[in-house]
């Protein structure tokens, strides 16, 4: 096959990201692939608009079922986002024997574990490197250049707009509230910024990499998951006066407990060390870390969103099923989708989240009065937890006090335990602020 004839679903910012460099690099792909891409089609439901980019040569459409349905297209891009109807339309194109690639983390997080086998039952290939990490090739790392390593954890700064509302409350000591209306302004988040800042997005990312991980089933509705609302200038401040940052992490990694397999998942606000590498990645980049048995420590950051970047991974992958499709149909992966051959993929069980063990930062507000440190304590001590720290701050308005602790490791199953009490002391208010603590083994 010397042309391979693509269509776009989707002309939003990625979208046309997409058109253009079909349009404009098609000759440097052409070098590079022995192939030539050519860009047919694209749908989307508003066409009458200025699109920056001269699409006269591309038929246009305002129904996706005429790109999924057509003839004349290989290759379908799936830019659309969300679970339906893109899911449908994918599913279309793959029973029609086009390929398939997409930049959509919902679909391959909720319906990856459908939509793979029907791409191997048809003998066409589904490509998702911009789904998780933007323009980083942190899956492919992990499908090839790590395929000779029992991946021991996987660590992500998966949201660019967490991470840039973090570091600018850091770097400016300025409220959850007023950076997030300031990442709205600038597009960096949506006008309902629930899927980005209450970690959902991050975990629909996290589920691929511990899939490709560690050779299991897609979970994603396993995965712990807490967002960033509930954190503070304070308590920012706080966390660096002792020595951290806080990050928004996917945490995963591989467990065996009395001889079964579990594989640990959890997306929350973290404390990582400010020598960490991880704590340098600021404003909206994405960083992967990646351990593994050989190869120790690697980690893959960059922008993790945006036109150019999420673009430049699309058509990454388009070019590698062009490179992968075989004269007389079907395809040869140089390994396949998810790292593992499909028979070898398992369902294995999730760590429960109360069996996960990790260090503690707590600050909870408290009325400023003899005995509650001591009570809080007390209690903690109770379920075996010892203290690292302790620390009382400055009286608010309201006569409460924060007073802050840091544990030694327990399980989360005891902190909760205990929290359950703590929480029902006359003394505490329900404003508690529970984070985890990472060192990343370095």
């Amino acid at each position: 096959m010397s042309e391979i004839r693509v269509g776009i679903l989707g002309l939003g910012t990625i979208g046309l990201g997409a058109a253009r460099i079909l349009i404009e690099q098609q000759s440097l792909m052409a070098r590079r692939l022995g192939k030539t891409l050519r860009l047919v089609a694209a749908a989307d439901r508003s066409l009458e608009r200025d699109f920056g980019l001269d699409l006269s040569s591309v038929r246009l459409s305002d129904d996706a079922n005429d790109i999924v349905t057509a003839d004349d297209i290989d290759l379908v891009i799936e830019l659309i986002g969300g679970y339906e109807p893109a899911r449908s339309f994918v599913a279309t194109a793959i029973e029609h024997g086009k390929h398939v690639v997409t930049a959509n983390k919902a679909l391959i997080a909720k319906h990856g574990e459908e939509l793979l086998p029907l791409a191997e039952k048809h003998g066409v290939a589904i490509g998702f490197e911009a789904a998780v990490g933007g323009g980083i090739p942190c899956l492919k790392a992990l499908r090839e250049g790590l395929a000779a390593n029992a991946v021991e954890s996987v660590y992500g700064i998966l949201n660019g707009t967490c991470n840039f509302i973090l570091t600018k409350m850091e770097n400016e000591g300025a409220d959850y509230a007023d950076v997030l209306k300031e990442a709205q302004e600038l597009g960096y988040a949506e006008a309902d910024p629930t899927f980005d800042v209450e970690g959902i997005d991050t975990a629909h990312k996290l589920s691929i990499l511990a899939s490709m991980s560690f050779g299991s089933k897609i979970k994603f509705d396993e995965v712990f998951t807490e967002g960033i609302s509930k954190i503070t200038a304070a308590d920012i401040g706080a966390v660096a006066d002792l020595g951290y940052r806080i990050k928004l992490l996917g945490i995963a990694k591989p467990h065996c407990v009395d001889g079964e397999s579990k594989i640990e998942m959890r997306v929350h606000p973290t404390l990582v060390p400010l020598s960490a590498q991880m704590a340098q990645v600021s404003d909206s980049y994405n960083a992967v870390m990646v351990s593994g048995d050989f190869v120790e420590h690697t980690v893959y950051t960059g922008r993790g969103a945006g036109e150019r970047p999420t673009a430049s991974a699309v058509i990454a992958d388009v070019m590698d099923i062009a490179r992968i499709c075989s004269v007389d149909g079907g395809v040869k992966y140089l390994a396949p989708p998810m790292g593992y051959v499909a028979p070898e993929r398992q369902d294995v069980a999730t760590l429960p989240m109360a069996d996960v063990h990790s260090e503690y930062y707590l600050r909870f507000m408290v009325q400023d009065e003899p005995g509650v440190i001591a009570a809080i304590s007390s209690i903690l001590a109770d379920h075996r937890i010892s203290l690292e720290a302790v620390s009382q701050k400055e009286r608010h308005a309201t006569h409460a006090v924060a007073v802050i602790m840091l544990t030694h490791g327990t399980t989360e199953g005891n902190l909760q335990a205990a929290m359950s009490r703590i929480i029902a002391l006359p003394s505490v208010q329900e404003d508690v602020l529970i984070l985890r603590k990472e060192s990343f083994g370095v």
